[in-house]
């Protein structure tokens, strides 16, 4: 009989599969600059986010675009208050810590979108682990995939994205 793949998932991850593991906030408010930062790094010329009047018409005033929805909360190097920070998807390094699967890929990734970011919102995001599968054996290694969901609302509680991820811990194959 071949021995098992992996340990058996421990019951202290299996018993939050369907949790909300971590929130967070923003820590400091969506701002104009910001945005414009962000689209010139890109060279996005969209009248959108640049023209007062043109996101007045379309979109009832200034928006960020949407793919910008990870940036707001990529803390500052160094900030007075400075606390333990943490690192987007938190959950999934914390799975490839605790079940000692060094190497990691991300193979799929959905973003669903709801009420604009606006300048001067401050926003929240709440992680969960969604799921993680039995011990997989692939062409990588030997690992776990694992679903985390990501949910963003605005300080009025109205969601602006929905993102999951599915991530694939694995160890090696020794040849």
């Amino acid at each position: 009989m071949d021995p098992p793949l992996l340990d058996p998932l421990p019951d202290e991850i299996a018993s939050r599969v369907g949790e909300v593991w971590y929130t967070d906030e923003t820590s400091f408010g969506i701002e104009r600059g910001h945005i414009e930062t962000g689209c010139a790094s890109v060279e996005n010329g969209n009248p959108l986010y640049w023209d007062e009047e043109v996101a007045q018409e379309i979109t009832g005033g200034a928006i960020a675009p949407a793919t910008m929805i990870s940036v707001w909360f990529r803390r500052h190097h160094w900030m007075p208050e400075m606390h333990d920070a943490l690192m987007p998807y938190q959950i999934h390094f914390d799975l490839k810590a605790r079940l000692e699967l060094p190497e990691a890929i991300m193979s799929h990734n959905l973003l669903e979108f709801g009420a604009p970011v606006r300048p001067g919102d401050r926003l929240r995001v709440s992680q969960s682990l969604v799921s993680i599968s039995e011990p997989k054996r692939t062409k990588l290694g030997i690992g776990r995939f694992w679903v985390i969901s990501q949910d963003f609302t605005n300080q009025d509680g109205e969601r602006v994205c929905w993102e999951t991820i599915t991530g694939y811990g694995y160890r090696r194959q020794v040849s």
